[in-house]
């Protein structure tokens, strides 16, 4: 492969290939075309979200005894003072 073959194709992505019967491509490409999106576009989309609630959403990590002391210290340790953020909490929430 040539070097300017390599750069198309890392312009374009890379393929991601699936497989799925009739009745859920049907489903996938009606949702699809509600939004205006194609069924490629619909699917990353729709993944990538699901792939940040998963990783946000890790609640157990394991850490040496050096690192979980520095986390510890961290957690205890004042907040460093922020205007941004105590005027962000001193202003009247847009629900009230």
């Amino acid at each position: 492969m040539h070097s300017t073959d390599k750069r198309a194709r890392g312009r374009r992505g890379v393929t991601i290939n699936l497989r799925a019967d009739h009745a859920k491509r049907a489903l996938i490409d009606r949702a699809a075309e509600k939004v205006g999106k194609n069924r490629s576009e619909f699917m990353l989309e729709a993944a990538c979200r699901q792939a940040t609630e998963v990783l946000l959403d890790q609640r157990l990590f394991v850490l040496d005894e050096k690192a979980y002391k520095r986390f510890a210290k961290a957690l205890d340790a004042p907040p460093a003072e922020n205007k941004r953020l105590r005027r962000l909490l001193a202003s009247k929430a847009p629900w009230d």
